[in-house]
């Protein structure tokens, strides 16, 4: 451990997060063990991030600091991310169905390759992102991850000791997620499609509900997709009569 550079302030700081009972949030994981995450792994932005790769469907959504980008940016970059998944390290957990391994993109590529890929020149560069260490949480579905995200903009990679914490974290991450599912139970929405839903049985147009929530109307569009596909329905009026209680 001490060629790593963890020091007993690290050990002291994973202890808590591996032993941390509180309570967890709808979806996500709770936001005060991302704040601990975060001040363990010193990054820029922490992101969680739900992703059905199939069906494309972004079900967990948590960021640490939020940010709000205008819709026909988040639209710009949603597509770019799509077009360039498969040839970019971010594919890396589906398609090699290794959803234990902690990586950084550096592992996987070189730092001049990277930034002549596709996903780089669309996505990251404008994104802010020039250094990521991924872990993920499984679900128990072939392609359906909880990704959590450290990423930096500008400076130094994340180096061998933070790949080592997160390495040793990540057992008891999944076990804290594993059991809050469960707790939760099956439930058919996530928050973001219930606060869509919602929006939908007040009379909001997709228009409407992209401008209150800083989306675009395409990501409404595909929000409201998953919504039906997962409720059984075909129409926004069956949607908001599917759910009970009533949103």
């Amino acid at each position: 451990m001490s060629s790593t550079g963890v020091t007993d302030q690290d050990v002291r700081q994973m202890m808590a997060i591996a032993t941390y009972h509180g309570a967890a949030n709808d979806d996500g994981l709770p936001w005060d063990l991302l704040h601990m995450l975060k001040d363990l792994v010193e990054c820029d932005i922490l992101s969680v991030s739900g992703q059905d790769t199939p069906a494309w469907d972004f079900f967990l959504e948590q960021q640490l600091p939020g940010q709000q980008w205008s819709p026909s940016f988040e639209a710009a970059v949603a597509d770019a991310y799509r077009e360039h998944y498969w040839t970019s390290t971010c594919s890396h957990p589906d398609r090699t169905g290794d959803v234990v391994a902690v990586t950084r993109d550096s592992d996987l590529l070189r730092d001049r390759a990277y930034r002549s890929t596709g996903m780089y020149a669309d996505f990251d560069r404008l994104v802010g992102v020039e250094h990521e260490i991924r872990l993920c949480l499984d679900t128990g579905t072939p392609q359906r991850t909880v990704r959590l995200l450290f990423t930096r903009g500008s400076g130094s990679d994340f180096s061998d000791r933070d790949l080592a914490v997160l390495t040793l974290l990540r057992p008891h991450l999944q076990a804290a997620f594993t059991v809050a599912q469960r707790r939760r139970g099956p439930s058919p929405l996530t928050a973001r499609q219930r606060e869509i839903l919602r929006y939908v049985s007040a009379g909001y147009t997709n228009g409407q509900i992209s401008r209150r929530l800083a989306l675009s109307e395409a990501t409404v569009r595909k929000h409201l997709e998953n919504i039906f596909a997962r409720l059984g329905v075909t129409s926004r009026t069956a949607a908001v009569a599917r759910l009970d209680p009533p949103v």
